[in-house]
């Protein structure tokens, strides 16, 4: 698993509700399934490259081993020169590296659309942050013949259903006193809580099932 902190695994200690969807996927799997999770927060296909961390993944990666690839959040801050990629050319090749790198050692890529934000405006409409970031996945999947979860398009669904208000539970919107880790308490658009986490893990084992048919046997009836 490679993405940033809507993946990442967040700490349990501390009275903390953050969570990455990543920590709950292993619950839908049968035992003897091995994952290791690489997400980190605030990576980008960029400084996740930079910093070394693909390297890791690399030296770890075994014949047949599937890799989930969600970046996007991160690429698309044009102010953070450390981790800016533009869609159209610095994340798309990164994209591409990845993948021959994941295929060259034998490995199988799965690409992953970027989580949406719980960003609605005024008229309670939801606005695309990710933009060209979810469009060039879809269609780098489709030319390099990549499996491709479209969390980006499930969770606009589920947020339009969920609705304005009670979205919010999908996310870190929390009161003064409700968890020690937010004493201020938190408005959080972006990062999920227990049970966003594992809405989007629903998503992404239904995108399991249409995607990678021969994974299906290791998912828990």
């Amino acid at each position: 698993m490679v993405g940033d902190s809507t993946m990442a695994d967040k700490p349990y200690a501390g009275s903390n509700p953050e969570k990455g969807w990543r920590q709950v996927f292993p619950l839908y799997f049968k035992e003897g399934i091995r994952f290791e999770n690489h997400a980190k927060n605030g990576r980008s296909t960029k400084s996740f490259r930079d910093e070394g961390r693909w390297d890791v993944v690399m030296e770890r990666l075994q014949e047949g081993d599937y890799v989930i690839i969600e970046f996007g959040h991160n690429d698309q801050k044009i102010n953070s020169e450390d981790r800016y990629s533009f869609a159209d050319s610095t994340y798309r090749d990164n994209l591409i590296r990845f993948i021959k790198d994941v295929r060259g050692k034998g490995g199988n890529p799965i690409l992953a659309t970027p989580i949406s934000r719980r960003s609605f405006d005024e008229h309670g409409d939801l606005i695309d942050t990710h933009g060209r970031y979810s469009e060039v996945v879809r269609e780098f999947s489709e030319e390099y013949e990549v499996p491709l979860f479209d969390l980006h398009a499930k969770t606009v669904e589920l947020l339009h259903q969920f609705g304005v208000e009670k979205s919010k539970e999908l996310f870190l919107h929390y009161r003064s006193g409700d968890y020690s880790a937010f004493p201020k308490g938190k408005e959080d658009n972006t990062h999920l809580s227990p049970t966003g986490a594992f809405k989007v893990c629903d998503l992404a084992v239904e995108e399991l099932k249409r995607e990678l048919p021969e994974l299906v046997k290791f998912l828990k009836d």
